[in-house]
């Protein structure tokens, strides 16, 4: 293993000792506002979710700072959106579809199953073999 990876992976271990993991949005009744009035509260720290988060067709800017998404990710049609930010994983599918204004990925490395990307600016700006380049995906990818 090279000396790069071995400093990455142990950076990577020391900040997952600070990131605040929640076990789902269901706590929260489900709701993305009430989740990020606690997150205020919190002083607004690196998180996870685990499980699924179903934001499809919401009026969002921005993940904050979450970082990990256990579960799938649905964000289809969040056309205001314009970077997944601090998001580094997802652990089952990606779902980007229709949101119009995404320009980057942010610090996503990993998706565990597909990934669509369709009806985005990303879609026409880079092939698949290139997203696979920039981002560790398993499933399929969807332009």
């Amino acid at each position: 293993m090279k000396i790069e990876n071995i400093i990455r992976r142990v950076l990577r271990e020391e900040q997952e000792e600070q990131i605040l993991k929640i076990p789902g949005i269901r706590y929260f009744n489900n709701d993305w506002s009430i989740l990020q009035k606690f997150l205020e509260s919190q002083g607004y720290p690196r998180y996870s979710i685990g499980g699924d988060l179903d934001l499809r067709e919401m009026d969002i800017e921005s993940l904050g700072n979450l970082v990990r998404v256990e579960g799938n990710l649905d964000l289809q049609s969040c056309k205001n959106l314009v970077s997944l930010g601090d998001l580094e994983y997802v652990g089952d599918g990606l779902d980007l579809f229709d949101c119009k204004n995404l320009k980057s990925l942010g610090n996503l490395e990993y998706v565990g199953g597909f990934l669509s990307l369709g009806y985005t600016p990303l879609s026409k700006k880079y092939t698949k073999e290139e997203i696979r380049n920039m981002v560790e995906v398993v499933g399929v990818i969807y332009l």
